[in-house]
């Protein structure tokens, strides 16, 4: 296939990404911690030709576990059962700076990289909340900027620990009785202001050298990171004008720090609730959103603002008063969409909840294949997304549709895979597996080995 081609990530979310989908007939309330849902899953993904399958995660319980399925299988467990179900589509995972340490999570991805035969993924967050905090000792989450810092401290040490192990170290020589060469395996020797890291790390260097490095802050904190650091953005833009500035801005940002602008793949998530008919779409998202539990939602709502939930009235507006962007230190990013979506479209709470629970501020299309894979089509094109990452609203059921109606439309226009052409989670991003960044040789001198293609 000739020309660009769209990278598509299916964003695994139990029983789909609307809040009320396991509230639907034919859904598993219980599916979230069931294995062979999730190989189901990321069958259908790779059989459709998908980059990647993700799974997000956090250190807490998330929300009210009343509201829906809420506990979370530890993903980098679950994708290393995935990695023996499927061969080729990418696993990728969300692991916290502030709640990991360094060597323990480079080991895990690495492993993972191995496992897998080159297709791991790190979506890299910081981790909001002061309830996440408590579970590790803090009696309140750092203060936003500390995070970041945190953060690029913490992925510095990883690719130097993935790194410490030459790509020829191991030689397996029986004859002489030597299996690994001692001088192209070396310490890391990182003193810095979070962590203290000796190295080196104890996997050697796995096939993609550094696993696919994904962010999801779109904070001006987390944009620079992004810049500086990401294979890959997922972000929340709701419409095409706010898409268009992320993805220029994002782009501008990496080559302003010498980065190609191209090797930064932005994917804006997506929620696609189809029908045959616009009608019978629209009958979907309404008796998905009938199911909503207001009381639920309200106090999620309130949290993310920072307000009392008695503030919240369903049939009014929200408050004209609230917190401005620069007093939350938790998701600032997702505050200010909230927000902005409520003002800009005048809407009461009930219909942000509404729109929020079908996909937390993402952008939501309620329609038929064609017009789902026009809006697609027309992001991709003008400049807001290097492809998507897909959300159903419902799961399996969404994931199917999708697969079965909205693929073979882009396939027709040139827009999508038809199959893999390559084996590791970087090449189907079409991106260079990295070269040690400093691997010293026998004399002392550092040999800095060139990218080599995917």
């Amino acid at each position: 296939m000739t020309g660009p081609q769209l990278h598509l990530n299916l964003f695994i979310h139990d029983t789909g990404h609307h809040e009320a989908s396991w509230r639907l007939p034919g859904a598993d309330p219980l599916s979230h911690v069931d294995v062979g849902y999730f190989e189901e899953l990321a069958r259908i993904a790779e059989g459709a030709g998908f980059d990647s399958v993700f799974l997000a995660d956090s250190p807490v319980l998330w929300g009210d576990p009343g509201r829906r399925p809420s506990g979370r299988l530890e993903p980098t467990l679950l994708l290393a059962a995935l990695a023996r179900a499927t061969s080729r589509i990418g696993l990728s995972a969300t692991a916290s700076t502030s709640y990991n340490e360094p060597y323990n999570l480079a080991r895990r991805l690495a492993s993972l990289d191995h496992l897998s035969g080159g297709r791991a993924g790190w979506n890299i967050v910081t981790t909001a909340g002061d309830e996440a905090a408590r579970n590790f000792g803090l009696d309140a989450q750092p203060a936003h900027a500390e995070r970041y810092r945190r953060a690029a401290e913490f992925v510095d040490v990883s690719r130097k620990l993935w790194d410490s192990w030459a790509d020829d170290a191991i030689v397996a020589d029986k004859a002489r009785g030597v299996h690994t060469d001692p001088g192209r395996v070396f310490p890391v020797d990182h003193l810095g202001e979070h962590s203290s890291v000796a190295g080196p790390l104890n996997v050697p260097r796995s096939p993609q050298g550094h696993p696919l490095l994904v962010q999801a802050g779109s904070s001006e904190d987390g944009k620079e990171f992004a810049a500086r650091y990401a294979d890959a953005v997922f972000t929340a833009q709701p419409t095409l004008e706010e898409g268009q500035a992320f993805y220029a801005d994002v782009k501008k940002r990496a080559a302003d720090l010498g980065r190609d602008p191209e090797s930064v793949k932005i994917l804006p998530g997506i929620v696609p609730v189809l029908g045959e008919t616009e009608d019978e779409a629209r009958a979907l998202d309404a008796e998905l959103d009938r199911l909503i539990v207001p009381d639920y939602a309200v106090d999620q709502l309130a949290r993310q603002l920072r307000v009392p939930p008695e503030r919240l009235v369903l049939d009014e507006p929200l408050p004209a008063e609230l917190p401005g962007e620069d007093e939350i230190e938790g998701a600032k990013s997702r505050y200010t969409l909230i927000v902005t979506l409520a003002r800009r479209e005048n809407l009461t709470v009930r219909q942000l909840i509404g729109r929020l629970g079908g996909g937390r501020g993402h952008r939501t299309f309620t329609g038929t294949p064609l017009q789902v894979a026009d809006t697609i089509e027309h992001w991709f094109t003008s400049g807001a997304a290097d492809g998507f990452n897909v959300m159903p609203a419902v799961l399996p059921a969404g994931l199917r549709s999708f697969v079965d109606t909205v693929l073979p439309i882009l396939r027709s226009r040139g827009l999508f895979r038809t199959g893999y052409e390559t084996s590791t989670l970087r090449g189907h991003y079409g991106l260079a597996r990295p070269g040690a960044s400093a691997i010293p040789s026998r004399d002392g001198d550092a040999r800095r080995p060139r990218a080599v293609s995917p």
